[in-house]
């Protein structure tokens, strides 16, 4: 293992799969739980023992992870990545759909953005706390502009 890049003959522990694709120990763990990693040989010991096409996979779902898409998309492209001769309509779809919710997103923290920065400007300090309008606006919803509480809600139940 080099910074990062991933040395090997013929197969690597899950320590150096880890450092390699930046991905937590117990989160390659979980991904071979639920399925989106196969099982990887173990040796007499014991040992996981992972190939340059675990590898692979995993960076796909380190990559499509980071740019949004839930399990149930990753595991769909990779069911479609698995047979490369398949239209890519689907994979299109996908992407498409997880574009939309980003730009549903974006308008909900441009939102939160909006009613946070009004809030900060109604206060300059060198006040006492029970006289602070952040706080007293924190504590009154109804001093909100804008109803911005369910996309916050909804901005947490997409796990962001």
């Amino acid at each position: 293992m080099i910074q990062g890049v991933f040395v090997m003959v013929s197969s690597a522990t899950i320590g150096a799969l880890s450092r390699a694709v930046g991905v937590k120990v117990p989160t390659i763990r979980y991904y071979e739980q639920i399925g989106l990693m196969s099982h990887a040989d173990r040796t007499e010991g014991n040992q996981r023992r992972y190939t340059v096409t675990d590898r692979d996979r995993l960076s796909f779902i380190r990559h499509a992870r980071d740019l949004g898409f839930t399990i149930d998309d990753i595991r769909e492209l990779l069911n479609l990545s698995d047979r490369p001769d398949t239209p890519c309509d689907a994979a299109h779809s996908i992407a498409a759909r997880q574009v939309e919710v980003i730009q549903r997103r974006i308008l909900q923290l441009q939102t939160l953005q909006t009613e946070l920065a009004r809030i900060a400007d109604s206060c300059r300090g060198g006040t006492s706390i029970s006289d602070c309008r952040i706080v007293h606006a924190l504590a009154d919803h109804g001093q909100c502009t804008h109803e911005h509480a369910l996309a916050h809600e909804t901005i947490l139940r997409r796990g962001t």
